[in-house]
């Protein structure tokens, strides 16, 4: 395995496994705040910039579609940053309100920030288990 994957791998699944256990103990005001975000153009001007960068980073840094599942879960996490970045700079406030209430964000929140844990939770055990010999 390559220690730009593993590194990779650590970095995004610690942030995948921190970020939803800090929304989750403020549920509330977490919804709250990303219904306002996605009500902002300036904050999705900044959050799209921000998610495009770090997709680009990853992308640009580690396009790799072999040599098993963890190469190519990184690859995907950044490509998702990369279109979710994409989306951010493109989406009136609008449109971006009425994505937020299609998918149901205040009733699934449990159910996003779970998808996002097991991937940290899978990232972080994979980059940090010792490798076999």
């Amino acid at each position: 395995m390559s220690p730009r994957t593993i590194f990779l791998s650590r970095l995004i699944g610690l942030y995948c496994i921190l970020t939803p256990l800090s929304l989750v103990t403020h549920k509330d005001a977490s919804v709250a705040a990303v219904t306002a975000l996605f009500h902002s153009s300036s904050m999705l001007l900044i959050v799209g910039v921000i998610g495009l960068a770090a997709g680009l980073a990853i992308v640009l840094g580690h396009n790799v579609w072999s040599g098993g599942a963890l190469p190519v879960v990184v690859t995907l996490v950044g490509w998702t940053s990369l279109v979710k970045g994409l989306c951010f700079l493109f989406l009136t406030p609008e449109a971006a309100a009425n994505l937020l209430e299609t998918l149901h964000y205040d009733e699934y929140f449990l159910l996003y920030l779970s998808i996002s844990f097991l991937i940290g939770v899978y990232l972080t055990y994979a980059g940090f288990k010792p490798a076999s010999r």
